[in-house]
């Protein structure tokens, strides 16, 4: 299963200095849009910045919002249903973003119950439909929608992000990062200006005094030297691929309510299939495939002992006719050929058959009612056909009853009946 994965650049506002920009946040630079593409979503199998018709091709694409762009609010889900549920959320975020509320696309925490404490993620809109539009314009359906970092993490982790690693613009400030701290009760992100030297007093104020013990902190690698100065310990170099690929890894998927795609079904089914191609579906696909390889052996192998044992009473009955008839030659049907060579037999001898007048009459006459008169009677070819002017349904119910045990067959109602062998009836 090949992840290609995208980073979708900070919004221009966010960067001091740079220009308006695209607001669509699409590859702001001649270089296009920063991606890795990994062959198992778990490794980095190549990076780089391609425009959009030259980006690698993969089985999934996921989109990745940059720090700073996606703030994190802890709520009570609203007992909502389903396709109430954003407008729920909205009216109860509406006071405590900055932003107006209709510009802003909302998403839950991943396995939020209503009525439960959960996380809600919100971010601009604008920019994200557009990246999401332009994509998919393309070709490039987009799968998931994640954050960079989301709260809740333990430890607690501190990454200090490169902007200019990450958007190619042109007016940004060389000396401008990121700094996301992820604790258990929230994300902090906030720009760092390290032109100075040294981090300015809002830095210092967000940072937890002192610091964890467990706090894990990293940084891309032209930042390393100065985090580690800042901060007095060491930190580990975070490349921009790792920083992508360790997002998609999350369960996150910002694609909800307005931007939930719209063939759900499909994309049902190709998220399972991603999943089933995954390494860690390895196991399942080898026991599927093996349970499968052992079906078919097992049934290839009831088809040939079926047919063998045809073939083997096929050549029985034609053993038996051979036997029984000599003068028979050519052998096309045996159990026809058989019943019509006794059949010769029996007339010849003189003995009356079972579609014979003589046993069919007997037949009808052990079930006929009582003193019932009959005004005709016709018999051909094996079928007995008589009228009784005083035959109701309950006297033909009844012969049916007492007859069809024995292998007769009734036909017609009330006032004319039919009889037949249907055994003949059958064969013929």
């Amino acid at each position: 299963m090949s992840v290609l994965i995208l980073q979708l650049p900070p919004r221009a506002r966010l960067l001091a200095g740079a220009a308006a920009g695209n607001p669509d946040g699409a590859g702001r630079g001649p270089e296009g849009w920063q991606h890795v593409l990994s062959a198992d979503g778990r490794s980095v199998g190549s990076e780089g910045r391609a425009p959009l018709a030259l980006l690698p091709a993969a089985t999934s694409t996921v989109l990745v919002c940059a720090p700073g762009d996606v703030s994190f609010h802890r709520i009570t889900v609203p007992r909502a249903p389903a396709s109430r549920m954003d407008g729920a959320l909205r009216g109860l975020l509406e006071e405590l973003v900055l932003d107006d509320i209709d510009g802003l696309h909302l998403a839950l925490e991943p396995g939020a119950q209503p009525g439960s404490d959960a996380w809600v993620a919100v971010m601009d809109a604008t920019a994200l439909k557009a990246a999401i539009e332009r994509l998919e314009a393309a070709g490039r359906p987009v799968d998931r929608v994640v954050p960079a970092q989301v709260p809740g993490a333990l430890p607690a982790m501190l990454d200090i992000a490169s902007v200019l690693a990450e958007a190619d613009d042109a007016g940004a400030d060389d000396g401008r990062a990121w700094v996301t701290l992820s604790q258990s009760d929230g994300l902090l992100a906030w720009p760092w200006n390290t032109a100075a030297g040294r981090p300015g007093a809002l830095t210092q104020a967000l940072l937890p005094d002192p610091l964890p013990d467990d706090l894990q902190c990293s940084a891309s690698p032209a930042l390393v030297q100065a985090a580690e100065a800042w901060l007095g310990r060491p930190v580990a170099v975070r490349t921009p691929a790792q920083r992508l690929l360790g997002a998609s890894e999350g369960r996150w998927n910002l694609r909800q309510f307005g931007l939930t795609p719209r063939h759900r079904g499909a994309t049902v089914l190709r998220d399972a299939l991603t999943r089933l191609r995954s390494p860690a579906w390895r196991p399942v696909r080898w026991g599927l495939a093996g349970l499968i390889g052992v079906q078919l052996i097992g049934l290839n192998a009831w088809a040939w002992q079926q047919r063998s044992e045809l073939a083997d009473r096929k050549e029985r009955m034609t053993q038996l006719l051979r036997s029984a008839h000599p003068q028979v030659r050519a052998i096309l049907d045996a159990p026809v050929q058989m019943r019509r060579e006794n059949e010769s037999l029996r007339a010849a001898a003189g003995k009356a058959g079972d579609t014979d007048l003589e046993p069919m009459l007997q037949a009808l006459a052990s079930a006929w009612p009582d003193k019932l008169p009959v005004q005709t009677l016709r018999y051909d070819n094996g079928r007995l056909t008589l009228a009784a002017p005083q035959l109701g349904d309950d006297e033909v119910a009844q012969l049916r009853s007492r007859l069809q045990p024995a292998g007769w067959r009734i036909e017609g109602g009330a006032q004319q009946l039919a009889l037949t062998r249907a055994t003949a009836g059958a064969a013929r």
